[in-house]
């Protein structure tokens, strides 16, 4: 599903102008990308968690050139889904039909 489909989606769900519905959706990825880039994570009860994930420095090595790297401690964006979110995805019916 794309951020059009989306949108299109709670436009029709919620009877809101597309216009708006994508304004706000925009407006709510900004808020995520702009809080996370200053250190806070973002908690959605009943979704997810949106936090940072500190990666540890390390040695990596460039296979082309045969030499060694470091690659400094750094952090990475991630998203933990709530326990609700998990099993609403892990009892759906379309999901366990495709697996079969």
């Amino acid at each position: 599903m794309t951020k059009a489909e989306v949108i299109s989606e709670i436009a029709d769900k919620t009877g809101i102008d597309k216009a708006d519905v994508s304004s706000t959706v925009e407006a709510f990825f900004t808020v995520v990308k702009n809080s996370m880039s200053k250190g806070e994570n973002i908690y959605v009860r009943g979704f997810g968690s949106f936090v940072n994930k500190k990666r540890a420095r390390k040695t990596a090595r460039n296979i082309s050139k045969n030499t060694a790297m470091v690659i400094e401690e750094h952090y990475v964006p991630s998203f933990k889904p709530a326990k609700v979110f998990v099993e609403k995805v892990k009892s759906s019916d379309k999901l366990k039909a495709s697996a079969d």
